[in-house]
């Protein structure tokens, strides 16, 4: 089975740090991210931009209409996203768990959240 891994901060907290201290957490994921690929269960790993970046698209009136982020208001927000293949739920959170935000950055609201994935489809035509 296959799960969606959103990786969750809180930008007030992270905005808050000293630009030395963020450089301290951030100096550390490229060691747990190499250890979550040598699982080989990670399929794909993405990091997000800012909030401000995002933009959704909702039916109104019968059309699409595109609204500027961010679109919600939360005190967490999505920084990245992984999906990883596991055989159960320990197994998933055993290899979730390995990701820097479970891990790290307790003092900017890292957490990660699992959904199971009921269908899914990579578009391989696109080679990317």
């Amino acid at each position: 089975m296959k799960y969606l891994c959103l990786a969750y901060y809180n930008p007030e907290k992270f905005a808050a740090m000293a630009p030395a201290d963020v450089q301290a957490l951030v100096s550390q994921c490229p060691a747990k991210d190499a250890e979550l690929k040598k699982t080989g269960r990670m399929v794909v790993s993405a990091s997000l931009d800012g909030p401000q970046a995002a933009f959704a698209l909702r039916p109104i009136g019968g059309k699409t209409v595109v609204t500027d982020g961010p679109y919600a208001e939360a005190k967490e927000m999505v920084g990245g996203f992984f999906i990883i293949e596991a055989a159960d739920r320990e197994e998933a959170v055993r290899v979730a768990s390995l990701h820097p935000a479970a891990t790290l950055g307790e003092s900017v609201g890292w957490a990660i959240e699992l959904h199971p994935i009921g269908f899914f489809e990579m578009d391989r035509t696109r080679g990317t």
